[in-house]
C-alpha cells in the first residue's frame, strides 16, 4: 500500500486519514494541518517523511511562474527542502494543468461563459497560467498583486503589466522595505480589493484570499474559480449568494483532497520526483482519470446571465428637452444650438437593466448607452463623426463587461449600416436588422389574419395579394422583400436607386425563380393596389408615402416600430 502524507498551513480541524484505490493501487492518505505555523509545518514534514512514499505541501504560497520567469518563494522552498527521502510537491504542475483545463471545459460546456467577463485575480502571479487561458476570452483582467504586496492604490490591468511587475518583484522580494509594505496597511488594502471585487464578474483565488476581502454585498451573483472546496467553505459561499463556484480540484474520493495531495499520489504511484515528470505525462493521467472540474451552485440555482449594451439617441429636440432640464419655452434658435452641441456629447451610461428573463428561462442584463446626436445632426456630419462615437461606446461597453452591443434607432442605418463599427469594434456588434425584419413581417401577417380581408392560401400556395416594400435596397428591406417574394403573388420593391433595385430583383429571382417582382422609384400610383406595405427607410422627417392613396384595409407596418 502506498502512503501519502500532506502537511498544510491550513487548519488542523480539517485533518483526515483515508484509504482508497487510485491508479490501480491501494493508497493511505493523511492530511495534517499546521494552523499557519511554518515552524510546525517544517517539523511535521521532517518527521513524517519516514512514514510516506511521497509528500505534499499544501495551502502555502507557491513558486510563481510568470511569463518566462520563475520567482521562488523562500518559505515554500524551505519547507520542501526538508523532505529529502521521498518525492515532495506543492501540486503546482497539476494545479496549473487542471486550472487551464477547467477554463476550457467550462467555456465549452456553458457556451462562452467567460466571454468578456471582468476578472479579478487575487494573486495573478500564482494563477498566471489561468490568466493566460482566460485572456483568450476576455481582455478585462485585473490583478491585486501590487495592492497586497506593495500597498499600491492601483491594480494591474493586463498580462503585460503583470509580467513587468513580476520582473520587478523578483528583484526586491524579500528585502526589508518590501516586506514591511507587504505587512502594513492591511485595512486599506482589503478595502481597495473589496471594491474591485464588487465590480467583477469572476474572481480567482484561494478560499482564504476570497474570505479576507469578500462578503455578502460584493460576492453576490459572482463566479469563483478556486480549489479543494470543503463543506464549510461552500456554506460561506451560500451565505454570500455566490452564483457559481468552479472547483478545479476533482472529487475523486470520499473526502475532498487538495491538488498537492493528488500530485503526491501520482508521484508515489510512478516512484518519481516532481521535476522528472513532463506536462504530457500528467495530461495522460488526467485524461485516464477523466478529471473534470466541479461546478458548485451554493444557492441551489445557477444563473447563466449574459450581458449586453444598447445604444440609444434622441430622435428630436423634444427628446433632448425630456432628457435635460431645459425649459419647454426655450426658443427654437437656442434649441437648434443645443441640438448641435448635444451631438458632441461623449457616450454615457443612461441606465442599467437587470433581471431580464425570457420565457425560455434565459437571463440577461445590460446597459443603455446614450449618444447625443439626433438623426438630423447625424446626417449633417460625415458617417465617420458617428462612427467615432459608436466606437467609443463599444469601448465603454467592453470595459463594463458587455458581450455584445446593439445599435439602436438611427445609429444602425447611418453610413454603411453598422458594418464599419462592427469591423473596428472589439466586441460583437448587432443592428438587430434580422429581428426587425422578422418582427415587421410577423406583425403584418398577424394584422392581415385578424382583418380577414385577404383569404388565406392553401398549403404550398402564394397569398393572392400584392405587397410593397419601401426602402427595399436597405439591409432590412432586402430581407423583407426576399421573404415576401416567396409568399405573395406580387411584390413591388420601391426605393430611390433603380440600379440597386434591379440588382436586388435579380438576386431575388435567383432564389425564387417564379416570383413576380416589380421595381419602382415612383411608387405613389401603385399604392392603391397594395394589400400590405412594409416601410424600411432611414428618411427621418421626410415623406415616405401618401396615406390618402392607400386603399382601405391595407396593412402598413413600419420597421422603425415593427411590433
Amino acid at each position: 500500500m502506498k502512503k501519502v502524507v500532506t502537511v498544510t498551513l491550513g487548519s488542523s480541524k480539517q485533518d483526515f486519514e483515508l484509504q482508497t484505490q487510485f491508479l490501480g493501487e491501494r493508497f493511505s492518505v493523511k492530511r495534517m494541518g499546521a494552523d499557519g505555523d511554518h515552524r510546525k509545518a517544517w517539523e511535521m514534514l521532517r518527521r513524517q517523511q519516514a512514514n510516506a512514499d511521497a509528500m505534499g505541501v499544501g495551502e502555502t504560497s507557491d513558486h510563481y511562474h510568470v511569463g518566462l520567469r520563475t520567482i521562488v518563494n523562500r518559505e515554500t522552498e524551505k519547507l520542501t527542502k526538508v523532505v529529502t527521502r521521498v518525492p515532495v510537491t506543492t501540486g503546482s504542475t497539476l494545479r496549473r494543468l487542471l486550472q487551464v483545463r477547467a477554463v476550457r471545459w467550462v467555456q465549452k460546456e456553458l457556451g462562452g461563459y467567460f466571454n468578456n467577463n471582468r476578472v479579478l485575480f487575487l494573486s495573478g502571479m500564482r494563477n498566471y497560467e489561468i490568466a493566460v487561458a482566460l485572456s483568450d476570452y476576455t481582455k478585462n483582467l485585473s490583478f491585486a498583486d501590487p495592492v497586497f504586496q506593495a500597498g499600491s492604490p492601483v491594480l494591474l490591468g493586463s498580462l503585460a503589466q503583470l509580467e513587468l511587475y513580476a520582473r520587478g518583484n523578483e528583484l526586491i522580494a524579500g528585502q526589508t522595505p518590501f516586506r514591511l509594505l507587504e505587512k502594513s496597511l492591511g485595512g486599506l488594502k482589503t478595502m481597495r480589493v473589496a471594491n474591485a471585487l464588487a465590480k467583477s464578474h469572476l474572481v480567482v483565488g484561494t478560499f482564504g484570499e476570497i474570505k479576507a476581502v469578500g462578503n455578502a454585498s460584493n460576492l453576490e451573483g459572482k463566479t469563483i474559480i478556486t480549489s479543494a472546496v470543503h463543506d464549510d467553505q461552500l456554506a460561506f459561499y451560500k451565505q454570500c449568494k455566490v452564483n457559481l463556484v468552479i472547483d478545479v480540484t476533482p472529487n475523486l474520493f470520499d473526502k475532498v483532497v487538495g491538488v498537492a495531495t493528488l500530485e503526491a499520489m501520482i508521484l508515489a504511484h510512478l516512484g518519481r520526483n516532481a521535476g522528472e515528470l513532463a506536462d504530457d505525462e500528467f495530461e495522460e493521467i488526467i485524461t485516464e482519470l477523466d478529471i473534470k472540474p466541479r461546478l458548485l451552485h451554493p444557492t441551489g440555482k445557477f444563473r447563466n446571465i449574459r450581458r449586453f449594451a444598447f445604444v440609444v439617441h434622441p430622435l428630436s429636440q423634444e427628446f433632448i428637452k425630456k432628457g435635460f432640464p431645459i425649459p419647454k419655452a426655450t426658443p427654437k434658435l437656442v434649441m437648434d444650438k443645443v441640438e448641435q452641441l448635444a451631438a458632441y456629447i461623449p457616450p454615457q451610461v443612461y441606465c442599467k437593466m437587470e433581471n431580464i428573463v425570457s420565457p425560455t428561462g434565459a437571463e440577461a442584463e445590460g446597459w443603455l448607452l446614450f449618444v447625443g446626436g439626433t438623426p438630423k445632426e447625424m446626417l449633417s456630419h460625415s458617417p465617420e463623426f458617428t462612427y467615432r462615437r459608436l466606437l467609443a461606446a463599444a469601448e465603454m461597453a467592453e470595459k463594463m463587461g458587455a458581450q455584445i452591443m446593439g445599435l439602436g434607432a438611427f445609429t444602425k442605418v447611418v453610413g454603411d449600416a453598422g458594418v464599419t463599427v462592427a469591423r473596428r469594434a472589439t466586441i460583437p456588434i448587432t443592428t438587430g436588422n434580422s429581428y426587425s425584419a422578422s418582427g415587421a413581417l410577423w406583425a403584418a401577417a398577424d394584422a392581415m389574419k385578424r382583418m380577414g380581408l385577404v383569404p388565406l392560401p392553401a398549403k404550398g400556395k402564394r397569398i393572392a395579394a400584392k405587397t410593397m416594400v419601401i426602402g427595399a435596397s436597405g439591409s432590412i428591406g432586402s430581407v423583407s422583400a426576399r421573404l415576401l417574394a416567396m409568399a405573395f403573388d406580387e411584390v413591388v420593391i420601391a426605393g430611390r436607386d433603380m440600379k440597386k433595385l434591379e440588382e436586388l430583383k435579380k438576386s431575388i429571382l435567383q432564389d425564387t425563380p417564379d416570383a413576380n417582382v416589380v421595381c419602382s422609384i415612383d411608387y405613389d400610383p401603385l399604392l392603391a393596389d397594395m394589400d400590405m406595405i412594409v416601410t424600411s427607410t432611414s428618411g427621418a422627417g421626410k415623406k415616405i408615402l401618401d396615406i390618402t392613396k392607400v386603399k382601405p384595409g391595407c396593412v402598413i407596418t413600419d420597421v422603425a416600430r415593427p411590433l
